[in-house]
């Protein structure tokens, strides 16, 4: 998450602290465009998922393979080029990646097949895993002394925030779009090579060192820090993103089965309250203790998966966005909560790095549950399905808590023994 940029005093009389001051918040601003597009893109697709089922006459397998191409992709390229910016700089990184993830979107409005959507799909989570980890790094580098924890926080709010307003994009344009399945896509693709063009006109933020060929051998470098971090929160991490990953892909299923004559647009809102919750959380909970943040997410886990399961019985919709906006509060506490903890006291040149550790994590959780979920719902069906992953949520909550506990008594432990 050249040498850097020194940072001016915040008294300066030098004619240019004003500028370089303003170059740096406008890079910062910059910096949370791309993270917060490239998330709206990976969840402009949710909406429009009822579509090329009923158009393609796709299996629910085939919706989660999709989805879930995306994201496997996205942890192959963290695996590789996660660590890619620390090394050549965060510019030519971020530009490449945003110009690839421009050709996904063109790839994307032209999709006429599953295997098209596929193809499409695996482009833009190259391009994403590339981007995501050298942008976050990049908030991390701009830091401002002022305002300690500003970058964590954005690490934290733009992701969501941005998947928030991708999936009520898309869910507006399949509503009132005349080619909902291209509009969306064409408006991101203009928006991705804009940014590709005002990347190269900021200052390089990080030192590029050798080892550029080297850091693209799959691997994950976590410093010690960080790592027995995402030891203690790694469970929760796990509990809420597989649960965003269910209400991403087979949300709008859900919401057809639980209400048959429910519009397309009522199956794509489901995921932007959850992603719209989300977002509020991590800004509410902003100033709260982040293991305290992360428990009390782990704690929404349980009543948002038991709601999701009241809507399969009779409760209806309402019980079905009821727990994706517990779900929601349940991912802003966890993920706000968890990278504070695995970002603290970091080095320079372990930013992006242990970025991508916290994505691959975070993906791969998303991604694996999801895929299992399609192929249940294909065999036993959505209902039976949804039930086991309930389940399954819930008792990855329980396990977190458990987790956070353990952390919690050590490090009490620690600060007592270290105590004078």
């Amino acid at each position: 998450m050249p040498t850097v940029t020194p940072r001016a005093p915040a008294q300066s009389s030098h004619p240019g602290a004003h500028t370089q001051t303003a170059n740096r918040a406008a890079s910062f601003v910059l910096d949370v465009s791309v993270l917060a597009a490239l998330l709206a893109a990976s969840s402009a697709p949710t909406p429009l998922y009822p579509h090329y089922q009923d158009a393609w006459d796709l299996s629910a397998l085939t919706i989660t393979v999709v989805f879930s191409a995306y994201s496997l992709t996205l942890l192959l390229a963290l695996l590789t080029a996660g660590a890619l910016s620390d090394h050549l700089g965060r510019r030519p990184v971020l530009a490449g990646a945003l110009l690839l993830q421009a050709t996904s979107m063109v790839l994307l409005a032209s999709a006429d097949s599953a295997g098209a959507l596929i193809t499409a799909r695996i482009l833009q989570g190259a391009a994403t895993g590339a981007a995501t980890s050298a942008a976050g790094a990049a908030l991390l580098d701009l830091q401002d002394p002022a305002r300690p924890g500003r970058s964590a926080l954005t690490n934290s709010i733009a992701p969501v925030a941005g998947m928030a307003a991708g999936v009520l994009a898309s869910t507006l344009l399949v509503r009132f779009a005349p080619a909902p399945t291209v509009t969306v896509y064409v408006l991101l693709a203009v928006l991705f090579a804009a940014q590709a063009i005002a990347v190269t006109f900021t200052a390089e933020t990080a030192r590029p060192h050798a080892g550029a060929l080297r850091s693209l051998c799959p691997h994950l470098a976590v410093p010690p820090s960080a790592r027995r971090a995402l030891l203690a929160v790694g469970t929760a991490v796990v509990a809420i993103w597989a649960l965003g990953g269910f209400y991403s892909s087979l949300g709008p299923a859900l919401v057809h089965l639980v209400a048959p004559g429910a519009s397309q647009a009522a199956g794509g809102m489901v995921f932007f309250v959850l992603t719209a919750a989300a977002t509020l959380t991590v800004w509410t909970l902003r100033r709260t203790a982040p293991r305290a943040a992360a428990t009390g997410g782990s704690l929404a886990v349980i009543p948002a998966a038991a709601l999701s399961l009241l809507g399969l019985h009779g409760a209806g919709l309402p019980a079905v966005y009821g727990g994706a906006a517990l779900a929601g509060v349940a991912f802003g506490a966890v993920s706000q909560g968890a990278l504070r903890m695995t970002l603290a006291s970091l080095d320079e040149q372990d930013r992006a790095a242990t970025l991508a550790a916290y994505y691959v994590l975070s993906y791969l959780s998303m991604s694996l549950p999801a895929i299992a979920a399609g192929a249940a719902t294909q065999r036993y069906g959505l209902n039976t399905a949804a039930h086991a992953y309930a389940l399954a949520a819930a008792l990855l909550a329980v396990a977190a808590l458990a987790a956070l506990a353990v952390s919690r008594r050590r490090a009490a432990h620690s600060a007592h023994n270290d105590f004078p």
